[in-house]
């Protein structure tokens, strides 16, 4: 299979450079964001990294209460 799309870097990232990155391909090549949405989570997939979810950007860790708070 013949990849269409441009890396944003100019070369295919490693799998740990893909997790870290939340835009592998150019962006210019697109016409929208719907394209190029699609395109990112296919080319996670392809490299065989996880796709990105919403909630990612949250701590899983549990919050300690403030010291002024009383429980």
């Amino acid at each position: 299979m013949d990849w269409k799309y441009r890396w944003k870097n100019g070369y295919r990232p490693s799998r740990d450079e893909a997790a870290k990155n939340p835009h592998l391909l150019d962006e210019s090549q697109f016409e929208n964001e719907q394209d190029r949405k699609l395109a990112e989570e296919t080319t996670r997939k392809r490299l065989g990294v996880p796709a990105s979810t919403l909630d990612e950007d949250k701590s899983i860790l549990p919050h300690a209460a403030s010291p002024n708070d009383k429980v």
